[in-house]
């Protein structure tokens, strides 16, 4: 085979591989809701946005109704069973939270990305 054969074949399989790759990174994003979602307040957690950057607080699979409290000056949520303090750029100010709850939106890697504080809060 010819150096320049050689070449188109690596340069097709470079595409086939990067071609993947974006297919995969962009079906991975959706992951499943958590157990128990409430899946009517889906388009609600997908209009929320993060205070300073107005970057997307994700959806119904990153976003959970769940517990808070108070402690000192700031907020804790309870996340897969372990209070977290709550950073107070995520407080998303939301008057309306239709949940009835505290609502965080949370990755393992990234952390709390979005909070909305309980209606009575």
């Amino acid at each position: 085979m010819s150096q320049q054969a050689e070449l188109g074949s690596s340069i097709r399989a470079s595409a086939v591989v990067l071609v993947s790759l974006v297919v995969v990174s962009g079906t991975a994003s959706y992951a499943r809701p958590p157990e128990n979602a409430n899946l009517i307040y889906g388009l609600w957690f997908e209009h929320l946005h993060q205070p300073g950057t107005g970057l997307p607080c994700c959806d119904i699979s990153d976003c959970r109704q769940t517990e808070s409290r108070i402690v000192s000056s700031h907020y804790e949520a309870l996340v897969e069973g372990k209070w977290i303090a709550v950073p107070p750029e995520t407080v998303v100010d939301q008057p309306d939270n239709p949940t009835g709850r505290a609502v965080v939106c949370w990755l393992p890697w990234s952390g709390i990305l979005c909070f909305v504080k309980a209606p009575e809060s």
